[in-house]
């Protein structure tokens, strides 16, 4: 397969992390691919609240189409609540759309009978509990399980977020019989190789499955033709209406 230009979008205001996360995931990442890391220009430096995530759609999808024009293949959009994944994947073309959430799901329910997400605050469980029925996976579930922190959080005192991330999956292995764990947030990214070892059942980093998802996505799609289809959830709107409406693509022209 030839190269493989992936965007990992992250989907706030900052871009402080970005490369420290290019080179986190560069470890994993399949040789041909080529890997950037974006951040919006304007809005949010998290997406903890449903109003925030509103405020950060429309540059969710500006760059999406943005990365289109430019030549990438599939862009990630980094948040595991999946914000503004399905009109992402609606308004675009040809590039592939993925997000952690999603990715880690689907994976975790191979892995196991039922997994255990471990979440930052309380406050992201009920959406969080949305996309888990959305994806078709609720019987897979075992449990939520909050750390009492928020995202912005976990990398200033890493030992005290590991101390915490361990009591809980402590506990969702014991108490909810959870089978495979995963790390509810894309930047609890860098903790679950410690984990996994001391717990000895798959711990899931989200940032990490959402790339090697992405990946075998353009590789099936090279190889067997398959790709989101167009006949119904993710049907793109009419060419015309959007002009009409001056709303076609955002300002960005035609990829």
């Amino acid at each position: 397969m030839g190269k493989k230009r992936i965007l990992f979008l992250k989907a706030v205001a900052y871009s402080d992390l970005n490369p420290t996360i290019r080179s986190y995931l560069c470890q994993y990442k399949d040789n041909n691919t080529e890997l950037e890391v974006r951040s919006l220009d304007t809005g949010p430096k998290h997406l903890e609240y449903q109003y925030y995530q509103a405020i950060a759609g429309n540059g969710i999808l500006k760059e999406v189409l943005r990365a289109e024009k430019d030549g990438f293949d599939a862009v990630i959009i980094s948040c595991f609540d999946d914000p503004f994944l399905y009109p992402a994947r609606e308004i675009s073309r040809n590039i592939v759309v993925t997000a952690p959430g999603e990715a880690s799901m689907h994976l975790a329910a191979v892995l196991g009978n039922q997994f255990s997400v471990i979440v930052g605050r309380d406050k992201w469980i009920p959406q969080m509990k949305e996309n888990v029925h959305r994806y078709g996976l609720l019987s897979k579930l075992a449990s939520f399980r909050s750390l009492g922190m928020g995202v912005l959080e976990f990398h200033e005192n890493e030992e005290e977020t590991v101390r915490r991330m361990k009591r809980e999956i402590r506990a969702a292995i014991e108490t909810d019989r959870a089978e495979v764990i995963i790390l509810g947030c894309s930047m609890q990214f860098g903790f679950y190789e410690e984990l996994q070892k001391e717990f000895h059942v798959p711990v899931i980093d989200s940032m990490v499955a959402g790339l090697k998802h992405t990946e075998y996505l353009l590789e099936v799609k090279e190889k067997a033709g398959w790709s989101f289809s167009r006949r119904g959830l993710y049907e793109r709107p009419p060419e015309d209406e959007m002009k009409e409406w001056k709303i076609e693509p955002y300002g960005l022209g035609t990829p």
